[in-house]
């Protein structure tokens, strides 16, 4: 008999918490208010939520991924910022290839996004034509001619720095962390000497938008895999951040989906600060037949030229 295949569901929510004050407990305590997004409809998901805060609106740009394309495109989902209430979504950036993590920011009066593009081999900037946030235009490569995946950017201390990792063998990219820095966001790009700068599949691939703590330490969120893909999330502190040096703290604590979820309880990969909120997202494992089904007919129309 065949065994039955495993299919991860994403689902993404909106935390009424800093980024700055999140712990397990402070997630657990939350959990009642939680705004989760609408669902995405069979066998497709939601993940890799970034966020925009803009006059009355929350804008939450995600993964949309589809079994049955298996590539995924970015959604923005509206939100009115007193209440919540959900607007509607849109679809903003599609291309022949795969796109995740769409990191959204602000930066001398332009919105940019740097969403993963790996399949295309290279981490490109890409910049909002329009105030609507429905259209954006590839500005450049940051890093050309590599694999690049989950690639998080802050300035700090005067440089840019991208956390990244690369798609290899071996599960490359749920155990290395790779850095780069720049002294302009457009670049040029240099990536250390040193990387990669931490190996762990406990804590190395990127997991949200980087940010400074209460203690004035940079600190980024990154994936725990020990367990699983997108198992947990951890927060790594850099005491020390600079071209010639880098001090990682890495923290103890787990942040898990049965914190915050009792259906989406086998994951929690996402943890990205905008503004008040912090936005997570979630998972649960299916194990029907239905995915086999859907595999072999992807199969059939890639045959037939479909």
């Amino acid at each position: 008999m065949l065994k039955r295949p495993r299919t991860d569901f994403w689902q993404v929510g909106i935390v009424p918490l800093l980024i700055e004050d999140v712990t397990a407990c402070a997630l657990q305590a939350a959990r009642e208010r939680i705004t989760w997004l609408p669902g995405a409809g069979r066998w497709r998901y939601l993940a890799d939520p970034f966020g925009l805060v803009r006059g009355d609106a929350l804008h939450v740009f995600v993964e949309a991924f589809d079994y049955r394309t298996k590539r995924a495109n970015i959604e923005r989902h509206e939100f009115a910022l007193a209440d919540l209430t959900w607007r509607g979504h849109t679809t903003v950036l599609d291309k022949p290839f795969h796109l995740s993590y769409p990191q959204v920011f602000e930066h001398e009066g332009e919105t940019w996004m740097v969403p993963e593009s790996f399949q295309a081999g290279e981490i490109a900037l890409y910049r909002a034509a329009d105030d609507s946030l429905d259209h954006w235009e590839r500005e450049c490569a940051l890093i050309g001619g590599v694999p690049g995946a989950d690639a998080s950017l802050i300035e700090y201390q005067g440089r840019w720095w991208m956390f990244y990792t690369l798609v290899g063998p071996g599960a490359r990219d749920q155990r290395e962390l790779h850095i780069a820095h720049s002294p302009m966001l457009a670049g040029p790009w240099e990536p250390l000497a040193g990387n990669p700068v931490r190996v762990s599949r406990e804590g190395a691939r990127p997991a949200g938008r980087p940010f400074i703590g209460r203690d004035g330490v940079l600190t980024l969120p990154v994936q725990d895999s020990s367990t699983g893909y997108g198992g947990a999330t951890r927060l790594l502190r850099f005491p020390m951040l600079s071209p010639e040096r880098v001090d990682i703290d890495a923290g103890a604590e787990r942040l898990t989906g049965d914190l915050v979820s009792a259906s989406h309880t086998a994951g929690l990969h996402t943890l990205s600060g905008c503004g008040a909120f912090t936005l997570i997202d979630v998972k649960r494992i299916d194990r029907s037949r239905g995915r086999q089904w859907l595999d072999m007919k992807r199969r059939v129309r890639r045959l037939l030229g479909g």
